[in-house]
């Protein structure tokens, strides 16, 4: 259950830093762009074989787009109910409600791909694989923010 509560609330870290990101640009999200950095980054750093690339890539895009739109109701009622400015207990039980719905449903999905991806993967790359999806995104946020723009200008190294 504790595996669960971490993978839920860490996608839903992954889903706000896409949305963070894509606010604080702008110019408009590039998504295939980001896509196949995403590809070429975890296939690199979880050491995929051609194969694995033709069949796991498109079940994981498949898996973060189910969750992208499990979550967009959350979202929505997140961002209308900070710009209202009288709210009821009623109010923040929606939201409330419909987040902790949206994180079961987002559990569920990656449980039901969890399954499918263990017909594709190792155990150790299964394992390695959320690291690395959260690596990515962690490098993704920085490297186009503006301070991360300013650290790559001066040739730093992200951590």
């Amino acid at each position: 259950m504790n595996k669960i509560i971490i993978i839920t609330f860490g996608a839903l870290f992954v889903l706000s830093s896409f949305e963070v990101y894509a606010q604080s640009r702008t110019d408009a999200f590039d998504k295939e762009s980001f896509l196949s950095e995403r590809k070429a980054f975890i296939t690199s750093e979880l050491g995929l074989t051609p194969r694995e690339v033709e069949q796991f890539i498109p079940l994981m895009e498949e898996l973060q787009q189910k969750k992208f739109e499990a979550g967009q109701k959350c979202r929505k009622l997140s961002k209308d109910i900070k710009q209202k400015n009288s709210l009821t207990d009623g109010d923040y039980l929606i939201v409330i409600d419909e987040c902790l719905g949206a994180s079961l449903k987002e559990a569920e999905l990656e449980k039901d791909y969890y399954e499918k991806f263990k017909k594709i993967l190792s155990p150790e790359k299964l394992y390695k694989y959320k690291d690395v999806e959260f690596k990515f995104t962690r490098e993704f946020v920085r490297n186009n923010s503006r301070e991360g723009q300013e650290r790559t200008r001066r040739g730093e190294k992200l951590k």
